[in-house]
């Protein structure tokens, strides 16, 4: 077994498939406070997920693991019997909203991540809309990051830069699409956007060298 058989075959469109028919058979979970609540829904979703994933996966599991602290990379994770490596981010989207713009990770963490390649980090987003207490899942996508194409990512100034993408109501999926070509792009989009942010750097230590100028023409009385 290798990650082909997931990802560059039809197996991940059947788990796709399982995930939206078992999030959508459970009784109905949300009360008048949760339906109105994004972050209780993908709270319940992730632990649905969390609880049966393995299953879904069969034979395609060796090792599996749901615990992760919040902030971790990964909501998920499972090694395959030849010892490649997948961690899963579960990411859930209300298609009654107009904008949603989520992160995704860290670019330096995902570059050092993919320094193995054994190691993929998939996307798991669950798109959703709510009817009174009721969830109906319409879509779940279950791909690697390098499935998503650029047009509908973005870098957010965090740390290193975090992967967004830019509009959760459209994303853009390449399936098959190569990841040594994904990561050539990834490094071209912040050989761009790290010197655009130098720019900005300049101009708040420009604006606040003017700030300071002001304070110190103020006499002690006058504030």
């Amino acid at each position: 077994m290798s990650r082909q058989q997931i990802f560059y075959t039809k197996r991940y469109q059947r788990i796709e498939k399982a995930i939206v028919k078992l999030l959508n058979s459970q009784p109905d979970f949300l009360s008048a406070r949760t339906a109105s609540s994004p972050r209780a829904i993908g709270d319940a979703i992730q632990a649905i997920l969390s609880d049966s994933f393995q299953s879904l996966l069969g034979d395609l599991c060796h090792e599996y693991s749901a615990d992760f602290a919040r902030r971790a990379m990964a909501d998920l994770a499972f090694t395959d019997a030849d010892g490649f490596y997948y961690v899963v981010d579960v990411k859930t989207h209300n298609l009654d909203t107009h904008f949603n713009m989520p992160n995704l990770t860290s670019v330096e963490r995902l570059a050092r991540f993919y320094e193995d390649d054994h190691n993929t980090f998939v996307i798991l987003p669950v798109q959703y809309s709510v009817k009174s207490t009721q969830l109906i899942v319409k879509k779940a996508h279950f791909v690697p990051i390098e499935f998503l194409a650029w047009d509908c990512l973005t870098i957010g100034a965090l740390g290193w830069g975090q992967i967004q993408i830019a509009n959760a109501n459209k994303v853009h999926l390449v399936p098959g699409y190569s990841r040594k070509q994904w990561m050539l792009e990834l490094c071209d989009v912040m050989l761009e956007f790290y010197p655009r942010e130098v720019g900005k750097i300049h101009d708040r230590l420009n604006y606040f060298k003017r700030v300071r100028q002001r304070w110190e023409k103020k006499s002690e009385d006058a504030v």
